[in-house]
């Protein structure tokens, strides 16, 4: 295309955007709704080779229409995702590498942003404004769908004679790509939600770090830049020792450049909220601990960085005492993250060509498990940012059980949660059981362990591999678990009391056998038997999806109780 008539046709689109923007907020802004009815759409996702779920999302029957909520329609999606303040961040979880997508109330224009910095952010403008009630964004069903699929570049529609929502995620989408709806080339005006108005994405500068390197007389805080200079300003420290310091036509990531720090004149450095055009610091000093005499800042040239310069009295006892609280701080500290639960390891049980137990109405348990893992793992996430998960599969693939406790190991895990389903040539039998490592106690028990020890059978060289693998070597295992025997019965004990289902037929309480899943695992670790597909009663609420997201819930919520009880276990411990 003839590069001047496509400059001609951008300048065109920007300035129409422009003036979308200036229209009042009665033409973008949130319908008042006069009639309001909580209800559910359900979703149809499909994965591809005739499997998929069916999910509901929340939504509001209004008096403009059916609205859906986007951050339930995210989680349907198994899309991760946070929203505060009106904005809501989602995130791909699975694609590689993936995109992230932001939207916020009262404002036309989505951000989509991939995670490969060789490829080009997108901004599209909505045909309606997201609606921000009772905390939650909520957008026009058809609306909703056509932004997902813009986004992810799938197909997600909405059929009003059957009122569903489906969604394909097999294969590449039927059609033209809209991978490139909206691209923004370096350079060009582009249309930025900050702020809800139109905001120009010249080149500026990027704060890439902040380093504080501390001085016998003061600290000098270092913004490390790229792009080219833009204009500072420091606005000196109030009483409370907070100074900011402001870059005109600047960005950051303001997750990974929100800085805490523990003793010393610097106790934070935090990137706020400014005008929409320039990136503000507040810097947090600790006025009581320092007199402050000076606080200034120069421009790096040579090191593209940006300097700022704290004076102070130097208190050289002050000093030291700091250090040595310092030094018991890190001590202290790694002692915790000796014993904190930052990593949970989640094992689905079964997989690719070994489908695990098979229902009467042939439900596969490597289907189910997975679902539960899945969604197990989402809530972790979601209500503990600061744990780490780590899956052995989080798709249909075959993982060796001797693999499955080396993956948990390699990633430092501190509990290890291993899901499956259960099957007896006794129909009648149904309910849920926790497993522990250690010999079995009962028929019933070892039973459970032969089959899914049988997995085995699948493995390449399976005769080879595990030779060794007898009853002394589960004694010597079972005392090699003994360290963690205690938190692994009471991490079961606490699930157990969550899954157990009414008119259970195998009885209650925690069981062991010799999984060999249990063998590797040096942690705390748990098996559970999510019920039995041998009972047809059982295996229909299984196969429900969102039954399995119930189960995965009551896991998490006894998953939850032991981990208040033992760190406040071990904070006791500490204290004393």
């Amino acid at each position: 295309m003839n590069p001047i008539f496509y400059r001609s046709v951008t300048v065109i689109v920007v300035f129409l955007l422009l003036i979308v923007s200036l229209i009042p907020l009665t033409a973008h802004g949130a319908p008042a709704f006069a009639r309001t009815e909580e209800t559910t759409v359900p979703l149809r996702v499909t994965t591809g080779n005739q499997e998929g779920y069916t999910i509901k999302v929340l939504a509001l029957r209004t008096d403009s229409g059916l609205f859906v909520d986007i951050e339930s329609f995210s989680r349907a999606l198994r899309l991760s995702f946070r929203q505060e303040n009106g904005v809501i961040l989602m995130e791909e979880t699975d694609a590689v590498p993936g995109s992230s997508c932001q939207l916020r109330s009262d404002n036309n224009f989505a951000l989509f942003v991939p995670k490969d910095a060789r490829r080009m952010k997108r901004v599209v403008q909505l045909q309606s404004a997201p609606v921000l009630r009772d905390g939650k964004l909520y957008l026009p069903v058809l609306h909703a769908c056509r932004l997902f699929t813009l986004w992810l570049d799938k197909d997600v529609v909405y059929d009003y004679s059957s009122g569903i929502m489906t969604a394909w995620f097999w294969g590449t989408r039927l059609g033209d790509s809209v991978s490139y709806v909206g691209s923004v080339r370096p350079g060009e005006l582009r249309a930025a939600i900050e702020g809800g108005k139109i905001i120009s994405e010249e080149p500026g500068t990027i704060i890439k770090g902040v380093n504080v390197e501390n001085k016998a007389n003061g600290v000098v805080i270092m913004f490390s830049a790229s792009g080219k200079a833009v204009r500072a300003e420091l606005k000196k420290p109030d009483e409370s020792g907070r100074a900011y310091f402001t870059l005109r036509n600047a960005s950051c990531n303001v997750d990974a450049l929100t800085k805490l720090f523990s003793g010393g004149l610097v106790k934070s450095v935090t990137p706020v909220a400014s005008d929409g055009e320039s990136l503000q610091f507040a810097i947090d000093l600790d006025a009581e601990g320092y007199r402050i005499k000076t606080v200034e800042f120069q421009r790096d040239e040579k090191n593209n960085q940006y300097l700022v310069y704290v004076m102070s009295d130097a208190d050289v006892k002050g000093i030291r005492q700091k250090e040595k609280e310092l030094q018991i701080a890190r001590v202290l500290n790694s002692d915790v993250e000796k014993w904190r639960l930052n990593t949970i390891v989640l094992d689905a049980g079964h997989g690719g060509h070994d489908p695990g137990a098979i229902g009467v109405k042939g439900t596969r348990e490597k289907d189910i498990v997975l679902n539960i893992v899945r969604d197990l793992g989402g809530l972790i996430s979601k209500k503990w940012p600061d744990v780490r998960v780590v899956y052995t599969r989080k798709d249909d693939r075959f993982i060796p059980l001797h693999e499955r406790g080396k993956i948990a190991n390699r990633s430092g895990g501190k509990l290890f949660v291993s899901v499956h389903c259960n099957a007896n040539n006794k129909r009648h039998i149904k309910g849920s059981e926790v497993y522990i490592l250690g010999p079995h106690k009962s028929k019933a028990a070892l039973e459970v362990a032969m089959f899914e020890n049988s997995v085995i059978t699948k493995e390449e060289d399976y005769r080879e591999r595990y030779k060794g693998f007898s009853a002394e070597y589960l004694i010597m295992s079972s005392m090699a678990q003994s360290a963690f025997a205690k938190q692994s019965a009471d991490l079961a004990v606490e699930v157990q009391n969550r899954i157990g289902r009414p008119n259970s037929t195998n009885g209650r309480g925690v069981r062991q056998a010799g999984f060999m899943v249990l063998w590797t695992p040096s942690m705390p670790s748990i098996l559970v038997e999510a019920g039995y597909l041998s009972n047809s009663e059982e295996e229909r609420v299984l196969r429900d999806r969102q039954e399995q997201t119930k189960i995965a819930y009551r896991i998490f919520q006894g998953v939850e109780s032991y981990r208040k009880s033992y760190e406040r276990e071990q904070l006791a411990a500490m204290g004393k």
